[in-house]
């Protein structure tokens, strides 16, 4: 039995949020509390495995809330947060603080139809009593650094095709966080455009490529239709939407966002991982790594039989073991590596060849 503590300032969310994860046999609601500082002294008491924690809240809020939940490694906390900018802002602010994960109320602050991601909360909760706190505090120990200026650079030019290969990532639960051990890292002219798809609201990835933009070497960008590809940036998956590829006639490759195929997320790894190794052949990179399901890694084994190059998340540095597990079991990883040496073997491989 997953024994949780609900941490929201309104009477009606914590009802609700109580219904949903008492629908799960599986999960039981030990107690509930009103803010920050009593969700802190009722985690201390209790001991619970996860904590649903609202972000604003009278006394004490969401994050220094978290900051002490994490700092004493009590459990693994999953934000609740508001599905506008504002809260997309700080809900990331919270999974570089050790978050576990998040669910986005679909209605504001106080969500009346909350019970729309009733299997997403209950999903992420299953995942996360199964997550070491440890492990989350570790990931918030690493320091990161804003660019020191503002890059003023002209974009790079367009190349030809076959100048330069692709990379493709595909990211999930833990990903917020875990992705600052790479992008980060790639060198300024690196001489590779990259796809990255990370499960998210369709609200929360503009903010998220640009909170990223301001860490990384290289330019991230939230992906938009019809614009022409280019090494050096990488494009971000808009929520909402799949990131799919087109060769225009000439060798020009664009942006095409679409709703189809149907999938469990949109946008999908699977679905962008197979449009560019389409557009690259062989010259397509695949890394998958933290997250929840199956998703990349069917198109992890085409790009690995393709001749291109697969890296998969190893499971120490994994928050969730789960879409490179399933990747490297059906064949798909040429390498596996902690999140921590992947962007070292990124800069080889694509400079030096596989």
């Amino acid at each position: 039995m997953i024994k949780v503590l609900i941490v929201d300032d309104s009477a009606l969310m914590r009802k609700k949020v109580r219904e949903m994860l008492e629908s799960d046999p599986d999960i039981e609601v030990i107690g509930t509390a009103r803010d920050g500082q009593d969700g802190v002294t009722k985690a201390r008491a209790l001991r619970p495995d996860v904590i649903t924690m609202d972000i604003n809240m009278p006394v004490m809020d969401g994050l220094t809330a978290l900051c002490i939940i994490i700092e004493e490694e009590i459990c693994p906390v999953i934000m609740l947060s508001s599905l506008t900018q504002e809260g997309a802002a700080t809900t990331f602010e919270a999974m570089e603080l050790g978050a576990f994960d998040y669910v986005a109320k679909p209605g504001g602050t106080v969500s009346v139809n909350i019970g729309e991601v009733m299997d997403d909360l209950i999903w992420k909760v299953k995942a996360a009593a199964g997550t070491g706190v440890k492990k989350l505090r570790r990931k918030t120990s690493k320091p990161m650094k804003k660019k020191l200026t503002v890059e003023t650079a002209e974009e790079p030019e367009p190349l030809e095709l076959d100048d330069y290969p692709a990379v493709c990532i595909g990211i999930s639960t833990g990903g917020p966080k875990t992705i600052f051990d790479v992008l980060p890292e790639l060198d300024k002219n690196f001489p590779a455009a990259l796809f990255m798809v990370q499960h998210m609201p369709p609200t929360f990835t503009a903010t998220y490529a640009k909170r990223l933009n301001e860490y990384c070497k290289i330019h991230v960008k939230e992906a938009e239709a019809g614009e022409e590809i280019r090494p050096g940036v990488c494009y971000l998956g808009k929520g909402g939407f799949h990131m799919t590829l087109y060769k225009k006639p000439g060798g020009k490759i664009i942006i095409r966002l679409t709703k189809k195929p149907e999938h469990h997320f949109v946008p999908s790894v699977d679905v962008m991982m197979d449009s560019v190794r389409n557009c690259f052949g062989a010259r397509t990179v695949g890394i998958l790594m933290t997250g929840m399901g199956d998703d990349g890694a069917d198109s992890m084994v085409k790009i690995r039989k393709g001749g291109g190059y697969t890296i998969a998340e190893s499971e120490e540095s994994c928050i969730v073991f789960g879409m490179p597990k399933e990747a490297i079991d059906r064949g798909g990883a040429d390498v596996v590596l902690p999140s921590g040496k992947i962007a070292w073997e990124l800069n080889r491989v694509v400079k030096k060849g596989w």
